[in-house]
């Protein structure tokens, strides 16, 4: 107890509008479910939780967030609730001290925070909960946060959560994982398997294989708690890592973006303790990405920064360049047309400058000329809505995407597609426009991506100017009857 109130439980407490007789009731049924029938909670002991900050011990906190993720339909951890025995607990401090949800944790906490996270997400989905009532931490905290946690090396001796029992994991949830060492064909056979999610992703959306990859997620981090050989360890940490991602960007593609934002950072934690800085870096540009979609390119642009500088020194051209495209996409939607071509210019340079000559890595594959295209286009598009005539650029762009996509890239020529027929309502032809509309939508109905929704209802308003031409006013009824009806409010930052 350290006498400072609990603030993170307090304001989860408020927002869940338990009183605290409820809550110390619930406890007790919840943990004889989890068996521990031994546990009697009473109201002056919840008093003592939230007023004096007094953190109880195992398994309370365990049950507390289990109680709170199904109260609040979105995850909440440990960390979420300031019940972790390592300093004050939820007291409010500066970013320099804190950043959001105990980012920064300690090393030896990650695979802990892993676990716990997807426990917690896979409960959800069990209970047919959504999980977007949480708001996003901003990208200036947490890149405040994280800046010189990513800039030091990783402890590697810290990979596994200490732990009395070095062969039992941090549980999450209601589920009990049993650690056990394995081998390298093991570690093989979850390299492929994420390789098949990724295509998967591509192909279809996210939406239909994001349980897969968060139980997949799940079970890596039961295994993680298993002190392996150093060179078996940084392998697993790059699974953890690449489905982290994974489970971040199918999140995104389905509107579930703080649970989101949370598989991103643990991705890069993940990938920091297995010593890849390129593959941390790229993570929290993912974070990036998705602040752009969401309307705040500022904040994009301050985790573009750490991304960059928390790469390291062994990061290839190529994911440089893939970084740039990101950074660009930001300045053009702030309107900084200077900026953004000198920033896709160095894209570019950087580009062309691999010579191939170091395979890149898995998680780098995808990012091939026609991506580069594409972002670009992406990027010429969006600030054709400051400068009009930069829409004749995003047309050729997106037409040299379009003529290099491989096969299998199926939400890619949709993103495509609409870049290209914004940029010709943009530039003043609805007909052309009409034509790449249509093919964006044929393809809609087979892609679980609310990402590719989003995107048509911004070409949609750009038909507006065009609703008295007759081929445009069917265009606009045929949009209009097959966008989705939104479900629940999208949080934002």
């Amino acid at each position: 107890m350290n006498g400072q109130p609990n603030t993170r439980l307090s304001d989860l407490f408020g927002l869940a509008g338990w009183s605290k007789g409820e809550l110390a009731r619930l406890v007790n049924r919840q943990a004889a479910a989890m068996g521990h029938p031994q546990l009697a909670t009473d109201t002056s002991r919840v008093r003592r939780w939230i007023d004096m900050g007094e953190i109880p011990r195992d398994p309370v906190p365990r049950v507390l967030a289990a109680l709170f993720t199904e109260r609040l339909g979105r995850v909440v951890t440990i960390e979420d609730l300031g019940l972790v025995r390592r300093g004050r607990a939820g007291r409010r401090q500066g970013p320099e001290q804190q950043g959001p949800d105990g980012v920064p944790w300690a090393p030896e906490r990650t695979a802990a925070v892993l676990t716990e996270f997807t426990g917690m997400d896979l409960m959800l989905n069990r209970r047919g909960l959504v999980g977007a009532g949480a708001a996003l931490a901003a990208g200036s905290a947490l890149s405040s946060a994280m800046h010189d946690w990513l800039h030091t090396d990783p402890v590697l001796a810290a990979d596994a959560p200490t732990s009395h029992d070095p062969l039992h994991a941090d549980p999450a949830g209601f589920d009990r994982y049993e650690a056990a060492p394995i081998g390298s064909q093991e570690i093989e056979e979850l390299e492929r398997s994420v390789e098949v999610f990724r295509a998967w992703d591509a192909s279809r959306g996210g939406g239909l294989q994001r349980k897969a990859v968060v139980g997949q997620l799940n079970e890596v981090g039961g295994m993680l708690s298993y002190r392996h050989p150093v060179h078996l360890q940084r392998r697993l940490w790059g699974v953890a890592a690449n489905l982290a991602v994974l489970a971040g960007w199918m999140s995104h593609d389905v509107g579930l973006e703080p649970t989101a934002q949370k598989y991103f950072v643990i991705a890069a934690h993940a990938a920091r303790e297995g010593g890849d800085r390129p593959r941390a870096g790229e993570a929290l540009s993912r974070a990036a990405r998705q602040k752009i979609h969401l309307g705040a390119p500022d904040e994009a642009l301050d985790l573009m920064k750490l991304a960059k500088s928390g790469s390291g020194d062994e990061v290839l051209p190529r994911t440089k360049a893939m970084l740039y495209t990101i950074e660009a996409w930001a300045q053009a939607s702030l309107g900084k047309g200077q900026a953004m071509r000198r920033t896709l210019g160095e894209a570019e340079d950087l580009f062309v400058s691999d010579r191939g000559d170091v395979a890149p890595p898995s998680w780098m594959q995808m990012f091939d000329e026609a991506d580069l295209h594409g972002m670009q286009a992406l990027a010429y598009r969006t600030l054709a809505e400051h400068e009009p005539g930069a829409a004749i650029i995003a047309q050729r762009h997106a037409k040299e995407a379009l003529a290099l996509r491989a096969g299998g890239r199926d939400r890619s020529k949709i993103f495509d597609h609409l870049s290209l027929a914004s940029a010709c309502f943009i530039a003043d032809d609805p007909e052309q426009a009409d034509r790449y509309a249509r093919l964006a939508l044929s393809s809609m109905g087979s892609n679980s991506s609310h990402r590719t929704w989003d995107r048509l209802r911004e070409m949609y308003r750009l038909t507006g100017q065009f609703a008295g031409y007759p081929k445009i006013e069917e265009l606009r009824t045929e949009i209009k009857l097959a966008l989705p009806r939104p479900s629940v409010k999208r949080a934002r930052a």
